[in-house]
């Protein structure tokens, strides 16, 4: 798709060779889809790098020096709210992904993942949709499963939507409605599930077992 638009990515990471991976890598394995236009290794400089580059997504490592990811996180959110995050680790403990998601973070992605795996599951952040593996999920959940929230099938179908990180146009077409009345169904949908993001709402999706229906 040599006409779509390019995906301008800042990159918060103290690990160079990962960082240059990344420049080096992702034009590549994207077809010019996406680019680095900006990193930094100072979690307490990652503000001031989102809002001197004007990327559209910003990576954040969560396992770096004081300040530390979750700070560079929320910073990003407070001093550039319209930039999404998302954040990266190579552990799989789940409690920094947790703190990261409370932080304003709009998805994970673990640091594993290969380049040419990167483009979908980042454009669908910036469609404005959560993206989180569901192992993570159950791993932050646990195995139970709760019907605590009376949900109708649409909204069931919604929910798991959002958890898979479907596009709106996507998701518009499977209901067979428009792209504006599901953006207005998310919105009643994260209002009834008492959340303010679609990351929050991934993770009542897992939580009830809806990723694994």
């Amino acid at each position: 798709m040599p006409d779509a638009p390019t995906l301008r990515l800042a990159v918060v990471d103290d690990h160079p060779l990962f960082v240059r991976g990344l420049e080096l890598l992702l034009p590549v394995s994207t077809d010019g889809r996406a680019e680095v236009v900006g990193s930094t290794g100072d979690a307490a400089a990652a503000a001031t790098l989102v809002s001197r580059c004007h990327p559209d997504l910003a990576l954040v490592d969560l396992h770096m020096p004081p300040p530390g990811g979750i700070r560079a996180v929320a910073a990003i959110r407070r001093t550039t709210p319209r930039v999404r995050v998302v954040a990266m680790s190579g552990s799989t403990d789940p409690a920094p992904a947790l703190e990261a998601l409370r932080a304003g973070a709009e998805g994970f992605l673990p640091k594993t993942s290969e380049p040419e795996e990167l483009l979908p599951p980042l454009l669908a952040i910036l469609d404005g949709w959560a993206v989180l593996p569901a192992e993570l999920l159950r791993a932050l959940l646990g195995p139970s499963r709760t019907a605590s929230v009376d949900l109708d099938a649409e909204e069931r179908r919604l929910l798991r939507a959002i958890a898979a990180g479907r596009s709106t146009v996507d998701v518009a077409e499977e209901l067979h409605v428009s792209e504006r009345t599901v953006k207005r169904m998310t919105a009643a949908l994260l209002r009834k599930l008492r959340v303010s993001n679609r990351a929050e709402a991934a993770a009542i999706a897992g939580h009830a077992g809806l990723l694994t229906d």
